[in-house]
């Protein structure tokens, strides 16, 4: 699985299943492996910040550069560790779980007002002052 053009083994499948708490079928495991070999355009065995920035979704998301912090160097097992969290199946503590991550930028375990600015600077852009974030929040 070090070798991003190398194939899966029923193996490396049950292993992946395993890591992300069973989320996914062996089908879609597979079709995220062939996703994950496309953004591996270097086929380091990750996919690296430029990659996923590859993608138009991720791209032009509002808080993607808060994702990239989580996703830049992942290999296959942590990609699919990563998307789990959007999965029907996930529960509702891993999703808040994972946007509480997003929120705590700092990563000290907490969101704080600071943090929050940071956030919404993200989502507003120059469509909002400094002082009217702070009132906001």
């Amino acid at each position: 699985m070090g070798n991003a053009s190398s194939m899966l083994t029923q193996y490396d499948i049950e292993e992946v299943q395993e890591h992300c708490s069973y989320l996914f079928s062996q089908q879609e495991i597979v079709s995220l492996y062939e996703r994950f070999c496309q953004l591996d355009r270097s086929a380091k065995g990750f996919v690296a910040e430029d990659e996923f920035l590859s993608i138009p979704e991720y791209s032009t998301n509002p808080l993607s550069q808060r994702l990239l912090r989580m996703v830049d160097g992942l290999n296959f097992k942590e990609f699919v560790s990563f998307l789990s969290t959007f999965s029907a199946r996930a529960s509702l503590q891993q999703k808040i779980e994972f946007i509480f991550k997003v929120y705590d930028i700092d990563g000290k375990g907490k969101v704080s007002f600071k943090d929050l600015v940071e956030v919404l600077r993200d989502l507003t852009g120059s469509s909002m002052s400094e002082k009217q974030r702070e009132v906001l929040i």
